[in-house]
Formats: structure tokens, sequence, C-alpha cells
């Protein structure tokens, strides 16, 4: 399972027009799962996102976490993280997890999210969606089950 965390000012989700999902100041989540991820797997990274200490505290240090600003969690699911660029110029995605496989992840970390973050938005599985962010930092975290669990 793989996170793509941004540190936003702001984020929005789109789907035809229609904005789906929303925050002010927190994290923007891509989700990508593969077939060999889990709930368990899911669970430690929930927590192990929750937990990041990627905020300011008041001597400009990065020492605060999501819950100590009341920041607010927009989760967008994104297959891509697991394409393939090996062999030619048309990405791979058999790593990706299935489709029904993938969104009960999915859905699962959103509602294990909410067990840290007040307020937790989401995107549309599946859906053609227009993602919208102010990167605060700029700042990006990869996290990667594989080395944290």
């Amino acid at each position: 399972m793989r996170f793509v965390i941004q540190r936003v000012s702001h984020a929005s989700v789109t789907v035809e027009d229609r904005t789906v999902g929303e925050i002010g100041k927190g994290f923007l989540v891509l989700i990508g799962a593969e077939e060999t991820d889990t709930e368990q797997i899911a669970d430690k990274m929930v927590k192990k996102m929750a937990g990041l200490r990627i905020f300011q505290d008041t001597e400009g240090k990065t020492n605060l976490s999501l819950g100590d600003v009341g920041g607010g969690l927009l989760l967008v699911s994104q297959f891509t993280l697991y394409a393939d660029c090996k062999k030619g110029n048309r990405p791979s995605f058999i790593r990706a997890g299935n489709p029904e496989m993938a969104e009960s992840l999915y859905e699962h970390i959103i509602l294990e999210s909410r067990k840290y973050v007040e307020h937790v938005e989401s995107g549309m599985f599946g859906a053609d969606m227009k993602v919208e962010l102010l990167n605060d930092g700029p700042f990006t975290i990869l996290l990667d089950s594989k080395e944290i669990c």
C-alpha cells in the first residue's frame, strides 16, 4: 500500500463539476493498493499517517501532528501509484489491486481515519476526479507499507 501525503493549505476534489470533498489546512492523501494489501496493513498506514509530525510549532520546527493543528484529511484513491514503467512508454498497472478489493480497502481507510481525525473527506472511487491543492511547503511524503509494516 502506498500513501502520498501532501501537507496542504487547502485541497478539493471535483467530479463532473461538483465538489465531492474539500478541506482547509491538513493532508491530501493519494492512496494506492496492491493485491497483497489487507485491512491490518491499512490500519498501520493510517495510524502512521495520522501521527506524522510535519506541521510547524511556535519555534518553526516540524513538530505537530494533524490532530495537534486541527487539520482536515482528504483521501483520494489513485491506482496509478502502482504504475510500472520499466518496459516501453505505456505504464502497466498489473501490480494495482483489483477494483473490488481496492475499493473495499479505500472505504476501510476512510472509516479508520475517522478514529484519528475529526474532519475526513474523500474523493469518489473510480471516478474521473479533478484534484486541486495548495501544497504547503511544499511538503510531500511517501509512505510505503513495504517499509513501515
